[in-house]
């Protein structure tokens, strides 16, 4: 979280859970170029998934890498709701995913956030 100049530690608890799921791209020589956190949650007893540390390299920037780890978690959380609280600059590109506002703006460690929800289609839906 250098770049974005937020001096907290990233360490939460979630990153060891059973339900965390980790997607990742690297180079041929194994360096690590893209990341994204694909969470379950079971709010008020539904299963609802959580995107979170949708994080591209700089220098790697610009060649769909975001995209692709995009697409591998949704194709994890199916028919299910998914939540994200998404960077106000990225909502257009969440938004081509399915993604919609699902509250007001909020500042978190300085930057402009939104919350945005890829509402539940399919069985998940129904159930």
């Amino acid at each position: 979280m250098v770049e974005q100049a937020c001096p907290y530690p990233e360490l939460d608890g979630r990153d060891l859970l059973a339900e965390t799921r980790h997607f990742w791209l690297e180079t041929a020589d194994g360096e690590v170029i893209c990341t994204l956190r694909l969470m379950e949650e079971h709010a008020g007893g539904e299963k609802v998934f959580r995107l979170g540390r949708l994080c591209t390299k700089r220098q790697a920037r610009g060649h769909g890498h975001s995209t692709r780890l995009l697409r591998a978690a949704l194709a994890e959380v199916g028919d299910y709701p998914c939540r994200i609280d998404a960077q106000v600059y990225l909502a257009e590109m969440y938004a081509r995913h399915g993604f919609v506002r699902d509250g007001d703006d909020f500042i978190d460690d300085g930057i402009p956030h939104l919350p945005m929800l890829r509402p539940a289609h399919g069985p998940a839906a129904q159930s």
